[in-house]
Formats: structure tokens, C-alpha cells, sequence
């Protein structure tokens, strides 16, 4: 039995999920449910980020505070969250106080380190507002891509910049030319980490290609040092003498939200935290692109700075983006699809589906009403649920709801046995297209077995035929609803109960027992 970490990105709770975060967190769920499945012991972690200047901005525009913001959409994401299934061991926040305790702590050690060093750098001043300004109210020109760009990450080429290095730098509110005087920060020397931080991602040739380059290209365009304190008042104090009106920088103590989880896990639980973070372990991170750098970058450096051992990230499951009938999606033009409103009008196996099905693995995906439409009716009607009501209603229509005492078909067995190690090892990869894929296949495999041995003659002509292939059909229905259960948990949770079998990791048998009466259609047509 492993230590399985996964860790899903935190979203920033200044505004509604869309259909992009869903397609590069869904993953997540499906690791946590098949490790689960297999009989390891899994930390599920996730929350919302609730520091951070884009929720004192929206706070201020909507004349409320940033605790009031950052909890109204805490308590919509947890809404989503719980309604598609997701199976978080925890999720919180980090305005919460035990995470707010364990950065302290974190911190005060990491400032004992020979990778932390306090320096003078310029503080972005707006002489029309009369104010310093944080990163998010600086707009102007990427100095690495030249494309209009917002103060701490470069949307377009994910550049993560420095304050004084962005072109032309102007006042998001009011639009005025900045000037610049000094403030003394605490920075985290990275630069210094680069050798441990190539020797890091040269071990991990398997990561996504996407998360490869980035890293690489940050690496080899030289690793700059970076703030992990800013003057801001809305965060997590300094634990330092001399910084009592400063706060720690957000990206210095979110990433850190997966290690504060863990703790209160094994806290709960009464594990030791360093188990969990030491060889016998494995783990995971996902996300979309736009994190990479601070997954392979910013964490890394941050626990090794630390310097206690605790394990680095093993695996990097980074999506690329999704797109919205052919059109990036922005939040700002209202340009998308709310999650909130999506899975009050869906069922959770649909939109899961069509997420993990088209998930955004290798390039950027398009979502479009037609195929969502065609992808629930086509493959979900029409595959998998049209293969468990034919079955069952047979069943229940000519054997008075009994399953049949048979053998399995040597042909339906060696396929179904050989599925588990092979889907398996495609999702601890992270290749979960190509594993649901390979599930749909057997489910496509199942209905032409039951078309050619064609029970509705052979219940007249051959019982004992008849017998086996319905017993057939059940034991490979079991069994696909097992392998579908970490990608379809609502839908594969009815078959399981049905058919009284569990969502373990292996193939099962099913007793000869009767179905129930009240067996309902798996999936509406859309």
C-alpha cells in the first residue's frame, strides 16, 4: 500500500469556475477513485485561494470585503465540486486558519535558510491614486512575448515577471504613467536551486510535454530570484520581525495549501506527515498550463529551501486549455460556460464524460453544444447505457428478474482480466482518454456479443446458450462498471449496487441473484 498525493489546483475565489477549470482538474478525481480502487492510501487535497489582489479588486468594485468575496465563491466551488463528484479527502481554503498556522511555521524555518535573502527592489507608485501598487494593478507590455499583459504572470506566454520589468507600466485604474520608489522584500533565491531544479526535471522525462518545456524553458532562460513578501494588506502576515505591516506573497504560500491539507489529514487520521511526503509514496499534481511554472518551479524550490526532505512532485498532470465553440474563453467578454449553471442542468456522467473523453491532454480542445449533445447520445445512450438496460431488461422480462447460473465466455473473461493492468497503468500516466477509450471499446465489444449470440432466439431454442450469454453480458457488465467507476461514479455506482459487486480494482464474479424491479435507464438522451 502507497501514499498516493494528489493535489489539485487551488482556484482563485474572485470569480466562477468555467468549463476550463473543470476539463484540468476532472483528473484529479479519477486518479484519487482508481487508487482508492486498488487499495491505496490516498490524500485528496484541494481548496480555494483566497489571498490575493484580484479579490481586495473585486471586493472593492462590489463594495463588500475580501473575506465576504473569496467565502461567496468558496461556497459555490464547493457546490460544483460536491455535484460532479468530486472526492476530495479535503477540501478547504486558505483563509483558513490551520493552513494560515502551517505556512507560519513553513516560513519561519524557510527564513532560517541560506536561500532566503532580504532586498531593497522598486515599489510601483501611481502619483494620480497616491498609492503603491501590487502586481494586478499594474497593466502594460510583456517584456518576453510583447503582448498587452497584467503585473505578476503573462497570460498569453505564462512569463512569471517582476514588477519593474513590465513595458510601459501604467495604473489599471485610473491609467496613469507609474513611477517608482523602494521597498525591502524577502526573496527566495531560485537561482541559486538551479542545478537541484534541472537534475529535478531531467528524473521526470514522463511528464507532459507541455510541463517539460515550460520548465525547461525557465530554466534555461535563466531563474530569476523572486519576492515572497509583499506590501499588501489583505494575506498572510510575515513572521518576521521588521515585516509586521507586509504579507506573505500569494504564490509563496498557496502552493504550500497541499502540504497544510496533508497535515490536517494526518493530524485526523493519525499519520505521520513525513511518511506521506517520503519513498514510499507517489505524488501527483494537476492542473492546467498556466500553473506549470509554479508546480515544477516555485514548490519545488520552496520545499527544498525548506529543507527537510519532503518529497518533490513525482507526477505533473498539466492541461492545456479549452475553447468555447472555436473562441478562447474569457471571463471579462462573458465568452463562457459557468459551471455552476452546467451541473444544474446536466447529469454529472455527462459532463464528466465529455470532459475526460475530450480532456485537453496534449493540445487545446474545443467544446461545442453539438458534440456534447452527440457525445451523450451517441456513446452513453447509445453504447454503455443501451448495453445495461437490454441486459437487464431481458432479464427481468423472461427470467423473473434472475440472473442466470452460467459460465463466462472464455472470450468475454480474457478481455475483461486483461483490461484492469492495462487501463490502470494508462491512468497512473495520466493518459485518460485513451484509458476511457479503451473502455468504450469493451462496452462496443459487448454489444455485438449480445447482437450475434442473440438471446431472444436461444431462449426458445438453446436455454443453456441463452443462460451463458446473459451471465456473459452481466459479469461484463459488473466489470465495466467497476473500470468506469473513477470515471463515471454516479452512473457506475448504480450498476455496482444492482449487481451487488464493489468498486475494487479486479474482476469479480456476480451471484446468481435477482435484479431489482426498480432498475432504472442510466442516461437520458440530451
Amino acid at each position: 500500500m502507497k501514499n498516493i498525493v494528489i493535489g489539485g489546483a487551488w482556484p482563485y475565489a474572485n470569480g466562477s469556475l468555467h468549463i476550463g477549470h473543470i476539463a484540468a482538474l476532472l483528473p484529479g478525481d479519477v486518479l484519487a477513485r482508481y487508487f482508492r480502487a486498488k487499495g491505496d492510501c490516498v490524500f485528496y487535497v484541494s481548496g480555494s485561494d483566497c489571498h490575493g489582489t484580484p479579490i481586495t479588486i473585486r471586493a472593492k468594485q462590489e463594495n463588500s470585503t475580501p473575506e465576504q468575496i473569496s467565502e461567496y465563491y468558496h461556497k459555490e466551488f464547493c457546490n460544483v465540486f460536491e455535484k460532479l463528484g468530486f472526492s476530495y479527502d479535503l477540501y478547504t481554503k486558505t483563509s483558513d486558519l490551520k493552513h494560515k498556522t502551517f505556512v507560519t511555521e513553513f516560513h519561519k524555518r524557510l527564513y532560517r535558510s541560506k536561500y532566503i535573502e532580504e532586498k531593497t527592489v522598486k515599489q510601483a507608485y501611481c502619483p494620480v491614486c497616491k498609492k503603491n501598487l501590487t502586481d494586478r494593478l499594474i497593466i502594460g507590455i510583456c517584456p518576453a512575448c510583447g503582448v498587452a499583459t497584467r503585473g505578476e504572470q503573462c497570460d498569453a506566454c505564462g512569463e512569471v515577471l517582476e514588477t519593474d520589468s513590465i513595458l510601459d507600466a501604467k495604473c489599471a485604474d485610473c491609467g496613469a504613467i507609474l513611477t517608482f520608489g523602494e521597498t525591502t522584500q524577502l526573496f527566495l533565491l531560485i537561482s541559486k536551486l538551479k542545478e537541484e531544479l534541472r537534475d529535478f526535471l531531467q528524473s521526470h522525462p514522463y511528464w507532459r510535454k507541455n510541463a517539460i518545456a515550460f520548465t525547461k524553458r525557465y530554466i534555461n532562460e535563466g531563474l530569476r530570484d523572486r519576492a515572497i513578501t509583499r506590501d499588501l494588506d489583505w494575506g498572510i502576515d510575515v513572521p518576521k520581525e521588521g515585516y509586521e505591516e507586509k504579507k506573505i506573497y500569494i504564490w509563496a504560500e498557496n502552493v504550500l495549501g497541499y502540504l497544510s491539507a496533508i497535515a490536517v489529514l494526518c493530524t485526523e487520521n493519525d499519520i505521520d506527515f513525513k511518511e506521506v511526503f517520503g519513498e514510499n509514496a507517489r505524488h501527483y499534481y494537476v492542473h492546467g498550463k498556466d500553473n506549470i511554472p509554479f508546480h515544477t518551479i516555485i514548490l519545488p524550490s520552496l520545499l527544498l529551501a525548506h529543507g527537510q526532505g519532503l518529497r518533490l512532485p513525482d507526477d505533473i498532470i498539466s492541461s492545456e486549455y479549452v475553447t468555447l465553440e472555436g473562441r478562447k474563453i474569457s471571463t471579462s467578454q462573458n465568452w463562457a460556460v459557468w459551471a455552476k449553471d452546467l451541473v444544474e442542468e446536466y447529469h454529472p456522467d455527462t459532463i464528466r464524460y465529455f470532459f475526460l473523453a475530450n480532456g485537453p491532454e496534449k493540445r487545446d480542445t474545443d467544446f461545442s453544444w453539438r458534440e456534447f449533445k452527440e457525445q451523450n447520445n451517441s456513446e452513453l445512450v447509445g453504447a454503455w447505457g443501451n448495453f445495461v438496460n437490454r441486459t437487464l431488461a431481458f432479464i427481468v422480462k423472461y427470467l423473473d428478474n434472475k440472473i442466470p447460473v452460467a459460465a463466462v465466455s472464455k472470450e468475454v473473461e480474457e478481455k475483461v482480466v486483461s483490461a484492469y493492468p492495462s487501463i490502470g497503468e494508462k491512468i497512473e500516466r495520466g493518459v485518460f482518454k485513451e484509458a476511457l477509450e479503451d473502455i468504450f471499446e469493451i462496452i462496443r465489444f459487448g454489444n455485438k456479443y449480445y447482437d450475434v449470440n442473440q438471446p431472444w432466439k436461444t431462449r426458445a431454442e438453446d436455454k443453456n446458450k441463452c443462460n451463458e450469454t446473459l451471465y456473459s453480458c452481466i459479469w461484463l457488465i459488473a466489470n465495466l462498471a467497476i473500470l468506469l467507476h473513477p470515471f463515471l461514479p454516479f452512473s457506475s455506482a448504480k450498476v455496482i449496487e444492482w449487481l451487488e459487486v464493489t468498486p475494487e480494482w479486479r474482476a469479480q464474479n456476480v451471484d446468481a441473484k435477482k435484479i431489482p424491479d426498480d432498475f432504472s435507464i442510466l442516461f437520458s438522451k440530451v
